[in-house]
């Protein structure tokens, strides 16, 4: 997961396409068997990384774009 800097909101994928987009948008995410988010958009599997967030994605509450850090509470959850 990532947190957005700015807002700190916690990304949960809801991705948003570029509008000259021509593909069919179709979108899942699920957890893989390392326990990453994969994320696949017509097909493409990928599992997002911090370079792909701050290069690509724009915080859906804010707008912000560049400003992406991981948010690890998936993992605090697990541990405790």
């Amino acid at each position: 997961m990532f947190r957005c800097k700015y807002c700190k909101s916690v990304d949960k994928f809801e991705l948003m396409f570029a509008p000259n987009y021509n593909g069919n948008r179709n979108f899942s995410q699920h957890y893989n068997n390392r326990n990453q988010i994969e994320i696949s958009v017509d097909g493409y599997s990928f599992v997002p990384s911090l370079d792909f967030m701050n290069e690509h994605a724009v915080c859906k509450y804010c707008g912000q774009t560049y400003t992406w850090e991981y948010e690890f509470e998936k993992e605090r959850r697990i541990r405790k």
